[in-house]
C-alpha cells in the first residue's frame, strides 16, 4: 500500500504527476479542501463543525481536520492507498497525521516526495498562464499557446488571466509556502522516507523519477 504526502510549490506540477499516478497506481489523491467541502455538504458532526470557522473566515482548527481525514480514509476508494495533496502544512498536522494513521488504522506515510523547482520559473508559468472560463482548459503564452491568440481553440471564449496568476500574487503565495514547508521537509527528512526530485524537466520525465522511487 502507498500512502504519498507531495509537497511542492504552487505551480511545480503536482496535479500533472499526480494524474500520472493515480493511473498507474489506482491511488485517491485527498486534499484538505475536497474533504472540507465534503464533510459540510454531507452535513456531518465534523462538518457542521468545521463550517462555523469557514463561516466566520477563520481557519479549521488541525483537530478537526484530521478527523476528517480519518473518516476519509476509511472509505472503500481509499483501499490502494491515497496521494496527500496540500496536507500536512505544518509539523504539527505531520505528527497528528502520524499518529492518526499509526493508532487508528494501522498504516503509515510510506513516501514523502517533493518537487523542486526554481521560484523564477514558477513566477514564468504562472504568470504565463491564460484560461479559458467556459471550458476551464488552460493555455500558456509560452509553452502552450492556443492557435489564435488570446481565445480559445475548443469554444472560442475570450481566456483570461486569473488574479491567482498574478505576479504579486504568486510572490506571496511562494513565501507563505517556503516558510512553513521548509520545517516540513526537516520532519520528515528524519524518516527516511523523503525524496526531493527535479520538477523542472519534461512532465515524463519528472515521473520516471517519480515511478523509480514508488517502485
Amino acid at each position: 500500500m502507498i500512502n504519498m504526502v507531495f509537497l511542492g510549490p504552487p505551480g511545480a506540477g503536482k496535479g500533472t504527476q499526480s494524474a500520472y499516478i493515480i493511473e498507474d497506481y489506482g491511488l485517491v489523491q485527498i486534499s484538505t479542501g475536497d474533504i472540507l467541502r465534503a464533510a459540510v455538504k454531507a452535513g456531518t458532526e465534523l462538518g457542521k463543525e468545521a463550517k462555523v470557522y469557514m463561516d466566520g473566515g477563520q481557519l479549521v482548527p488541525d483537530e478537526l481536520i484530521v478527523g476528517m481525514m480519518k473518516e476519509r480514509l476509511k472509505q472503500d476508494d481509499c483501499k490502494n492507498g491515497v496521494i496527500f495533496d496540500g496536507f500536512p502544512r505544518t509539523i504539527a498536522q505531520a505528527e497528528a497525521l502520524d499518529k492518526m494513521l499509526n493508532e487508528d488504522l494501522k498504516t503509515e506515510v510510506t513516501h514523502i516526495i517533493s518537487l523542486d523547482v526554481a521560484d523564477e520559473l514558477l513566477v514564468e508559468r504562472a504568470v504565463g498562464r491564460r484560461s479559458c472560463p467556459e471550458c476551464g482548459k488552460v493555455y500558456h503564452i509560452k509553452y502552450n499557446p492556443p492557435k489564435t491568440g488570446g481565445v480559445c481553440d475548443a469554444d472560442g471564449a475570450t481566456l483570461i488571466h486569473r488574479d491567482d496568476d498574478q505576479e504579486d500574487t504568486i510572490k506571496n503565495r511562494l513565501k507563505v509556502y517556503h516558510e512553513t514547508t521548509s520545517l516540513l521537509k526537516g520532519y520528515y527528512n528524519e524518516s527516511g522516507k523523503f525524496h526531493e526530485i527535479d520538477g523542472e524537466g519534461d512532465p515524463k520525465d519528472v515521473y520516471k523519477k517519480i515511478k523509480g522511487i514508488l517502485g
